[in-house]
């Protein structure tokens, strides 16, 4: 599993799980994400999560169909 870093833009303290989902490729419109959470398990920092709209911060780490998402502030380093 390579990990996968999803950078937040400038003035945004988060982003939520579908958007991430979203932008890793896992769905196509973020209107799938209910259904794909339901279906499949992903985890958030080692947790089952099943809410779309579940808020991620910086050194949050998403797990899902053998991917690593891990959110990074902008300009991270």
């Amino acid at each position: 599993m390579a990990d996968k870093i999803i950078e937040l833009r400038e003035d945004e303290p988060y982003i939520t799980l579908g958007i991430v989902l979203k932008l890793g490729k896992i769905i196509s419109t973020g209107g799938e994400a209910k259904i794909f959470l339901s279906e499949n398990e992903v985890l958030v920092n080692g947790e089952k999560e099943n809410r779309r709209g579940r808020k991620l911060y910086p050194e949050d780490k998403v797990e899902v169909a053998d991917n690593v998402f891990l959110i990074k502030d902008h300009g991270y380093k």
